[in-house]
């Protein structure tokens, strides 16, 4: 598939032939397989495409809907801090490219202005600062939810898809293997039920994939401006937490990394914590979600996609690690508890 070629289809479709593209460039991490692009113009300022053939182009334009209607209404100081998508016509504009066997999506936005990144192993004072700025940014999402559109998709759905697709042999492992996944996938539905995560469990909009290079900050550590959308959902606000805690872990961040529980006991995601509970208080019921959090990304992201989002060496890799590393410790209770103590909840 020549991937420049689709951005170019796609520009003409949304611009007709109005300005001439000079270049495309490839500016992707190299670890998933979306692709993000750089256009160049010759007689207007740059834009970048989002190019994915993963999933379902229903959910892919579901999702940025969502997240571009986000862009549009969140209140200050988070206004400008996501990415706004292009439109046409006043809709946003998604480009549907397809082929026999084989269909892609692309939709533009423009540049945002970058501050200061963080660096991959924080100090105590910026720990600090990134957990009650997480919290307004959360409070800020909180105040607007109402306002978005719909979501068709929530976890307990993508878990419950995961165990269909296993039961009829979609998805190929071993005897041991198949066992390990659903005796997990069934851990984490109870839990979700025992915490009242469709009834009682406010959904917000979160964005899991918070890599150090996916967002910048200002000289005094608030939350400036975000991009890269890979892992998007309407869920628990503590679904965040997920890579925050690694972001925060003393061995730092990466842009390639492995998806370890570990991080969730570590002093430095405790004092982060501490400092969002702080600005947004956390419930018992969500606090207990946090290790339900990790238990999701690895069942859903890892197990049931990792094979079809990550590049093929990488999925190998993190899903060796969740049967050799990961499952074997995931119910030990001694974690939750210690976030629980640590908040005096």
């Amino acid at each position: 598939m020549d991937y420049s070629q689709i951005i170019k289809l796609a520009w003409r479709e949304l611009d007709g032939d109005r300005h001439e593209i000079k270049g495309v460039f490839d500016v992707s991490a190299k670890v998933s397989t979306n692709h993000v692009y750089k256009v160049s113009f010759y007689k207007r300022e740059p834009v970048f495409a989002k190019l994915s053939e993963y999933g379902h182009y229903e959910d892919f334009k579901e999702d940025h809907i969502i997240i571009n209607n986000l862009a549009n209404n969140l209140e200050f100081p988070y206004q400008m801090f996501l990415a706004q998508s292009l439109v046409k016509r006043n809709e946003l504009f998604i480009y549907r490219y397809h082929e026999e066997e084989r269909s892609a999506w692309v939709v533009f936005y423009n540049p945002i202005l970058i501050k200061e990144k963080l660096p991959r192993r924080l100090e105590e004072k910026q720990i600090k600062k990134l957990g009650r700025e997480l919290a307004r940014f959360h409070k800020a999402c909180t105040n607007v939810s109402n306002q978005l559109p719909h979501s068709s998709k929530n976890v307990i759905m993508d878990i419950q898809r995961l165990k269909r697709s296993i039961n009829m042999d979609e998805i190929k492992m071993c005897e041991a293997h198949r066992d390990m996944i659903l005796r997990h996938a069934d851990h984490f539905l109870e839990n979700a039920d025992k915490a009242n995560y469709m009834t009682e469990i406010e959904t917000i909009p979160v964005f899991v994939d918070w890599n150090i290079g996916n967002f910048s900050v200002t000289s005094d550590g608030k939350f400036y401006s975000r991009w890269d959308y890979d892992w998007f959902r309407m869920s628990s606000r503590v679904m965040d937490f997920y890579f925050f805690a690694r972001v925060v872990s003393d061995v730092g961040d990466r842009t390639v990394f492995s998806y370890l529980v570990d991080p969730l006991m570590e002093d430095r995601f405790m004092m982060f914590l501490k400092e969002y509970h702080r600005i947004f208080p956390l419930t018992e019921p969500e606090v207990r979600l946090i290790k339900e959090t990790y238990r999701f990304f690895i069942l859903n992201y890892v197990i049931k996609d990792g094979p079809y989002f990550f590049r093929k060496y990488y999925s190998n890799k993190l899903i060796k690690e969740a049967y050799d590393t990961y499952f074997p410790v995931m119910d030990a209770n001694y974690r939750v508890e210690k976030i629980l103590k640590t908040l005096k909840l």
